[in-house]
């Protein structure tokens, strides 16, 4: 499943949906694939989603072993934090321009 969220002050994100799920629960949403932020409430959902990511950032990396298992395999892990970017930017587009955010 891909998920796509829209808002009038950006332009679409589009991202898998296990991905989108995760990060609209750190926003406080139930993860609800379609549905929406009010635009007063996407200044709240950005801190959440940006103060969730840096506390993911401050654990512990996965063992080493698994980093290890990635490299050989030839893949370059991506963090959440990387996979998020994307949305911050749309989110804080939003926030400033006062939009709603929708998803599907």
């Amino acid at each position: 499943m891909l998920v796509t969220f829209r808002t009038d002050a950006y332009p679409n994100i589009t991202m898998f949906g296990d991905v989108a799920v995760r990060l609209l629960k750190m926003m406080g949403h139930s993860g609800t694939v379609p549905s929406a932020i009010l635009a007063e409430d996407v200044p709240d959902a950005l801190q959440r989603l940006k103060a969730a990511i840096a506390e993911q950032g401050a654990q512990p990396a996965d063992t080493q072993a698994d980093a290890e298992q990635e490299n050989e395999q030839g893949e370059i892990p991506v963090s959440l934090g990387q996979r998020a970017f994307p949305l911050i930017e749309l989110l804080e587009a939003a926030a400033e321009q006062g939009s709603d955010v929708t998803w599907s």
